[in-house]
């Protein structure tokens, strides 16, 4: 009585890639990602907001996916950058 049907399926995702973030988000370039998120064959950029970091790692693959994401507090931000 009820067929499936793809229209009423969720939408698949698509990746987000790091040419699409770099054109989006100020960010900083960072030296090594925190151990948190991936580390074989990946890069991270931080971005800083509302006195957090937030990390993306990218996988140096294909078209440079997201592959990990992770928020850290920036208490004594104000500090560092003074």
């Amino acid at each position: 009585m009820f067929a499936t049907s793809a229209a009423l399926a969720e939408p698949a995702g698509f990746p987000f890639t790091y040419e699409m973030f770099e054109h989006s988000v100020s960010h900083l370039d960072l030296e090594a990602c925190p151990d948190s998120l991936p580390q074989k064959d990946t890069f991270c950029r931080a971005a800083i907001q509302n006195e957090q970091f937030h990390v993306f790692a990218f996988s140096y693959e294909g078209d440079s996916p997201m592959v990990g994401f992770a928020t850290f507090e920036a208490e004594g931000l104000d500090t560092l950058l003074k």
